[in-house]
C-alpha cells in the first residue's frame, strides 16, 4: 500500500512542479502599447460557421482597434443562422469590413483551415491577424500584438487569450482541460525557444507575416487538420524558418470558448487524439498521473481516513493542497478566473472520458463531428 501511496504523492508533486515552472517560465506578455502610425497594413481575418450568437461582438471590437491601416474579412462558412444577415448589416455601416461567402468544402479539408485560406487568398496586409469569431479585443490589442512581433524578430506569434467562464458548468469543467493542455505544452517560453520541442498556438489569436505566408501558402500547410492551430505551430517549429513566439495577451483579448457541457465535450473530442499524435509516451504517462491526480487521490483521501490511517491521509492531503495551491498560481498567470485550481479534480475526471471519447473515434470509424460536418479518422498528418 506504501509503495501505491508514494506514486500517488510523486503524481502532486509532480503537477505542482510543473505549474511552478510554467509561473517561472511565462512572464512574457505583450505590452499595452498605443500604435505607431508606420505600424504595416494589417489584414483580420475571421472565418465564421453559425456564429450568430457572438458574432457582432467580435466585429465591432475589431472595427474599434485603435491600429493606423487595416480591414477585417470575414469569412462565412455556409453559415445556416443569421451569422451573414448581422455581417452584412455591419458592413453597410463600415467599409473596412469585407464579408466573402465561403466556398463549398474541398474534399480532404477541415472547415476552420479552408476559411483562413480564403480569407487569407483575398488579404492585402503585410501581416495577418487569424483570430476566432468568439473573442473580444480591447482597442489596443492589433497594435500591441504586432508591434510584439517586430520588436521580438518572428514570424508568427499567438496569444494566450483571457477565458471567460461565466456558468457553472463552465467553471467546473474549462479550468482543468485548458490547465493540462498548458501543463503538456510547457511554460510559455519553451515556445519560442528554437532548441525545445514545445510548440503550440492558440488558434483564438495568431498573427503570421505575409512572408510566412508565402512561403508555406498559410492554413493551407494544414489544410486536413482538425487541430490546425497545434499542428501549424508544430510544422513551422520543425521547419526552423521562421521563429515564433506565444506569449500572454495581457487582458488585451478574451474568449468564452463554450457555454454548455455538450459544447466543452464537443470542443475537445474533436482534438485531444490529434493533440497527442505521435506522443506516445507523453500521453499515456500524463494520462496515468491525471487518473492518480483525480480520482484517485481524493478517494484515497477518504479511504485513509475511513481506515483511520490519520498521518497517511494527513500527508496525501498535504500533497494534494500543494500540487492545487501551485496551479492556481500558475493559472492565474496564465489569466483564468480566481479559484479555478478548486475545480481541477473535477476537469481531469471529465478530461479523461473525453480522451478516451476522443482516441476511440479518430481510431475507429465514426471520425468526430463538429461545426455540423463529420471528419473521418483519414484525417492524419499529410
Amino acid at each position: 500500500m506504501l509503495e501505491a501511496l508514494a506514486l500517488v504523492i510523486l503524481a502532486n508533486i509532480v503537477l505542482a512542479s510543473r505549474s511552478l515552472l510554467f509561473v517561472l517560465g511565462s512572464r512574457n506578455e505583450i505590452d499595452t502599447r498605443e500604435a505607431k502610425s508606420d505600424l504595416p497594413f494589417l489584414s483580420i481575418i475571421v472565418p465564421a460557421r453559425n456564429e450568430a450568437r457572438q458574432i457582432e461582438g467580435c466585429i465591432r471590437t475589431l472595427l474599434a482597434q485603435r491600429y493606423p491601416t487595416f480591414e477585417v474579412i470575414v469569412v462565412d462558412d455556409e453559415s445556416t443562422d443569421e451569422t451573414h444577415a448581422i455581417l452584412e448589416g455591419i458592413a453597410a455601416q463600415d467599409a473596412r469590413l469585407r464579408v466573402l461567402r465561403g466556398a463549398p468544402l474541398p474534399a480532404g479539408w477541415v472547415g476552420k483551415p479552408w476559411a483562413l485560406v480564403q480569407g487569407e487568398r483575398a488579404a492585402r496586409g503585410e501581416w495577418f491577424l487569424c483570430t476566432d469569431a468568439d473573442t473580444i479585443h480591447h482597442p489596443l490589442a492589433a497594435s500591441s500584438a504586432v508591434q510584439a512581433a517586430l520588436e521580438r524578430g518572428v514570424d508568427a506569434l499567438s496569444l494566450l487569450t483571457t477565458q471567460e467562464m461565466k456558468s457553472f458548468v463552465e467553471r467546473a469543467l474549462m479550468p482543468g482541460i485548458l490547465w493540462t493542455i498548458v501543463l503538456a505544452t510547457g511554460p510559455l517560453s519553451s515556445v519560442s525557444d528554437p532548441r525545445k520541442r514545445a510548440a503550440i498556438f492558440n488558434g483564438q489569436y495568431l498573427l503570421l507575416s505575409r512572408a510566412l505566408y508565402e512561403a508555406t501558402d498559410g492554413h493551407a500547410y494544414v489544410a486536413n487538420e482538425i487541430a490546425e492551430d497545434l499542428e501549424f505551430a508544430r510544422r513551422l517549429k520543425r521547419d526552423g524558418r521562421f521563429p515564433i513566439a506565444l506569449m500572454g495577451a495581457n487582458n488585451l483579448v478574451s474568449t468564452r470558448m463554450y457555454r454548455s457541457f455538450n459544447e466543452i465535450w464537443g470542443g475537445f473530442v474533436k482534438n485531444f487524439a490529434l493533440g497527442m499524435r505521435d506522443r506516445t509516451v507523453e500521453a499515456v504517462s500524463g494520462i496515468f498521473g491525471l487518473l492518480l491526480i483525480s480520482p484517485i487521490t481524493p478517494l484515497g483521501i477518504l479511504a485513509l481516513m475511513a481506515f483511520r490511517q490519520w498521518t497517511l491521509a494527513a500527508v496525501l492531503f498535504g500533497a494534494f493542497a500543494v500540487a492545487l495551491i501551485a496551479s492556481e498560481a500558475g493559472m492565474r498567470r496564465a489569466r483564468f478566473p480566481a479559484g479555478s485550481a478548486a475545480w481541477l479534480p473535477a476537469g481531469f475526471v471529465v478530461l479523461l472520458a473525453i480522451c478516451a471519447t476522443s482516441v476511440a473515434r479518430l481510431a475507429g470509424s465514426t471520425g468526430v463531428d463538429w461545426r455540423g460536418r463529420r471528419y473521418s479518422r483519414v484525417l492524419r498528418r499529410s
